[in-house]
């Protein structure tokens, strides 16, 4: 006999509108809501409802909801009511990768950790390698909003005017890199990885298959941020020396490109997806 218990309900957080560059929001998520439904009884929602919709769900699902900049205040009261009234959300609010800002990449250079050599303040410039370009961006930024390309010989300066205009930023040296490379992960488990081999087109994906040191080199970002459950794609660069180096860690809505990844990978993925949002619910 079937099972007379409700199956879970969730509020799939995505702003289909959002104009990505190189990427289409809405096609992704109407895959995965298409597939999600089979496990969930689903609703669909812009981020900036969420709020005013959660309480009617088990959990509340973000996902290509584009960077929280764009709708802060609303973004700032969802959080502070998922916490109040204790609403499960996925993945968890506790990330401490971009969904906390930009501040775990300095703070991961100061530990030591594979990352762009990256500092805050002008004080620390001594602490970069150096380099004929810098790059100059907001720590709340995402999507590579207010970021800025800044010679050596401008730095200093550039950066004593966003002082003065109390801007919170991060200073890195332009890297020359040979490609950029990322790892999907649902809870603490590698789905797959995707690479781009044109510096000058990021997302322009083919699927990569990582040796051992690649995958100890992601994992470590991710057995950082324990996080409990959830998706999470670790971005790095692989420099002219081979070495690769994280750029974000993103934690709270990372695009996926399942697009170009083989069937056999997005099935993979959706139903490892569905089991850990799941199993978050106890």
């Amino acid at each position: 006999m079937p099972s007379s218990s409700p199956r879970p309900s969730i509020l799939y957080v995505s702003n289909l509108s959002y104009p990505a560059k190189g990427r289409r929001y809405c096609d992704e998520d109407i895959y995965l809501t298409s597939h999600l439904r089979q496990h969930f009884d689903l609703a669909i929602c812009h981020p900036e409802d969420a709020t005013a919709l959660m309480a009617a769900h088990d959990t509340v699902v973000i996902r290509n909801s584009g960077p929280t900049i764009d709708y802060a205040p609303a973004y700032l009261h969802f959080r502070e009511q998922a916490k109040a009234t204790n609403q499960r959300v996925y993945n968890p609010l506790t990330g401490k990768g971009d969904m906390a800002g930009k501040q775990y990449l300095i703070d991961l250079t100061g530990a030591g950790f594979p990352v762009i050599p990256t500092i805050g303040t002008a004080d620390h410039l001594d602490r970069l390698p150096r380099a004929t370009e810098y790059v100059v961006k907001p720590k709340a930024g995402a999507d590579s909003h207010g970021l800025e390309f800044v010679s050596e010989t401008d730095l200093l300066s550039n950066l004593q005017d966003k002082a003065r205009d109390k801007a919170d930023v991060l200073v890195q040296p332009k890297i020359d890199f040979r490609y950029e490379v990322s790892f999907y992960f649902v809870d603490h488990d590698f789905q797959y990885a995707l690479n781009a081999p044109d510096p000058a087109r990021r997302w322009e994906l083919s699927p990569y298959t990582p040796n051992r040191e690649d995958l100890e080199f992601a994992q470590r970002f991710v057995d950082w941020n324990d996080l409990d459950h959830g998706i999470q794609r670790v971005d790095a660069c692989r420099t002219r020396q081979g070495e690769l180096l994280l750029v974000e860690l993103e934690d709270l809505n990372p695009y996926l490109s399942l697009d170009r990844a083989p069937e056999a990978t997005r099935t993979g993925f959706v139903n490892a997806m569905a089991a850990s949002i799941r199993h978050s619910l106890g």
